[in-house]
């Protein structure tokens, strides 16, 4: 009699519950995944624009669209930049740009480390160095980056005291490059106004304009303006995709550089210790002055692909190197700084 009563229902039971189960599963990996790119995005498109470039030129039967492909990331990256940085200025306020004390302090740094350096290559012309001091001049006189407001912004900086910084920086660098680099290394009918030309040719489409468009959109249209400034970390996620081409472009370039191992090396730490040098006294010329994280990004997060077009344009083509390898150790140093802010 208790059997006929038994209704076996367990079975279906689990049969129901096990799709919900397998769901509830996959959405856990999804946030997993998820956080775990939140935190290391950086890294992880650093290492993306690494692996796709090996991965992509060593699938051979893709060699016929390697000039294509050149082409459209040639098209696709300065796009993504103005993109990044015409929503970033969106959150500064125009009239919140003023001069601060330590953007003084930070110009005649980079002024006088690049003026020494130009002298001792003024005086020793046929120095075996002269590669690994240009490379040093290059890490020293290179703008901030464009994206370096992306960064402070994350990291709790005053974004629109860099902005006016990464102004000043660049205007300096279009000067102060282009009257130098000729003694320096003279290069037969290279006029100044020709290559304050050139430079600014470099610098205005992508940091003059997006800054003034998003003044224009602020202006003229406030509410698409306010939507804008409310994606959260639009900027930054434009940033990291940029980030992997510009990786990809750097590994190219050091795959297919036809310089000697013992020079690489040597602009390799060159440029790490320019790198580390300039954050470190960015951060504490900052901390005097109550902007430690501006300060710091400032004078250590640098504009690389200018650097390596600098290099191709002004000096020898193997000190464009040094944006290269530079790109590596400021977005390392980066990604430590976010990590670093997370675990607060």
């Amino acid at each position: 009699m208790k059997r006929a009563f038994y209704i076996p229902t367990h079975r279906p039971v689990q049969r129901l519950i096990q799709p919900i189960n397998i769901g509830l599963k996959t959405n856990i990996y999804r946030k997993k995944i998820v956080g775990f790119l939140k935190a290391w995005t950086l890294p992880v498109s650093m290492i993306a624009g690494l692996l796709g470039y090996l991965l992509y030129t060593n699938l051979h039967f893709l060699d016929s669209t390697h000039a294509e492909v050149s082409a459209i990331i040639s098209v696709v990256q300065p796009v993504l930049i103005f993109s990044m940085l015409f929503v970033s200025f969106c959150k500064v306020n125009p009239r919140e740009l003023r001069l601060q004390p330590w953007h003084g302090w930070l110009i005649l740094i980079q002024l006088g480390i690049f003026g020494l350096l130009s002298v001792f290559l003024i005086i020793f012309p046929a120095t075996s160095a002269r590669v690994v001091i240009e490379s040093g001049m290059i890490c020293m006189i290179c703008p901030t980056a464009t994206a370096a407001v992306v960064i402070v912004d994350k990291l709790g900086g005053n974004a629109a005291s860099l902005t006016t910084y990464t102004l000043i920086s660049n205007l300096v660098t279009a000067v102060a490059a282009t009257l130098i680099f000729p003694v320096v290394h003279p290069v037969a009918g290279q006029l100044f106004i020709h290559s304050f030309g050139l430079v600014l040719s470099k610098i205005f489409p992508l940091l003059i304009c997006p800054f003034f468009a998003a003044w224009l959109l602020r202006i003229l249209l406030p509410v698409w303006h306010r939507k804008i400034v409310a994606i959260k970390d639009l900027a930054f996620y434009m940033w990291a995709v940029a980030l992997a081409l510009a990786i990809a472009v750097t590994t190219r370039a050091i795959v297919h550089s036809q310089t000697p191992l013992i020079y690489e090396i040597a602009i390799a730490v060159v440029s790490l210790a320019s790198c580390l040098f300039q954050f470190y006294i960015g951060k504490r010329i900052g901390d005097h002055y109550g902007d430690r994280i501006s300060a710091g990004q400032a004078l250590g997060q640098k504009s690389t692909v200018l650097a390596i077009w600098m290099g191709y344009t002004f000096l020898s083509p193997i000190t464009a190197l040094a944006g290269g390898f530079y790109s590596v150790w400021h977005n390392t140093v980066n990604s430590y700084q976010l990590y670093k802010k997370k675990q607060e």
